[in-house]
Parts: C-alpha cells; sequence; structure tokens
C-alpha cells in the first residue's frame, strides 16, 4: 500500500476549507422571507437567523383574535427558519460530499 501525498491531502482540506468559508459568507449574507396565511404575515430573516422585518395585514389584527395572529407570525418565522436551513444545505451540501468516496478518504484508498 502506498503513502499518501501529505501536500495534496493538505492542499485539498485547505480548499475545502475554503470552500466551506465560503459558502458559510453567502448563507450569512442571504436573506430568507418566511410567510403565513397567504402572506397576510410575513417574516424577513437573515441567514444567521435574526429576524430583519416583519409585516403583518392588517385585515388580520383583531384585538377579539389574538390567538390566530400569533399562530400567523409562529408560522411565518418557521417557514423562513426552513427556508435558512434549506439555503444552508444547497450551499453545504456538495462540500460535505467531499468528504466521501472522491474526497479525502479517497486519498487513503
Amino acid at each position: 500500500m502506498t503513502q499518501p501525498d501529505m501536500n495534496a491531502i493538505i492542499e485539498q482540506a485547505q480548499r475545502m476549507q475554503a470552500e466551506l468559508q465560503k459558502a458559510q459568507e453567502e448563507i450569512t449574507a442571504s436573506t430568507v422571507t418566511g410567510s403565513a396565511g397567504n402572506d397576510l404575515v410575513k417574516i424577513v430573516m437573515d441567514g444567521g437567523g435574526r429576524i430583519q422585518d416583519v409585516t403583518i395585514d392588517p385585515k388580520v389584527v383583531d384585538p377579539e383574535d389574538v390567538e390566530t395572529l400569533q399562530d400567523l407570525i409562529a408560522g411565518a418565522f418557521t417557514d423562513a427558519h426552513a427556508k435558512i436551513a434549506e439555503l444552508a444545505e444547497s450551499k453545504m451540501g456538495p462540500l460535505s460530499q467531499g468528504f466521501g468516496n472522491d474526497g479525502l478518504t479517497g486519498l487513503f484508498g
């Protein structure tokens, strides 16, 4: 069995680290909009999970039915959070494949 080229391993690890950092920066710089109730409530969230804006259509503001508004806000937040997870998977997923048979482990076998 031949020894792996350590320089090649280090170079590949550095490339993967740079790609990972770039993907993380892209995620952090991105924003998503979560919505509920046919866009009656919208939440804009950045890639770090911080809420940037909340929009509530006045027609859902009913002092007699605060519970529905609360549910819509929670739904919009959940939707925004799911979209960030999807964004992260789309940016980071391909990078995680680098640890499979074609990536670092491939240098040892």
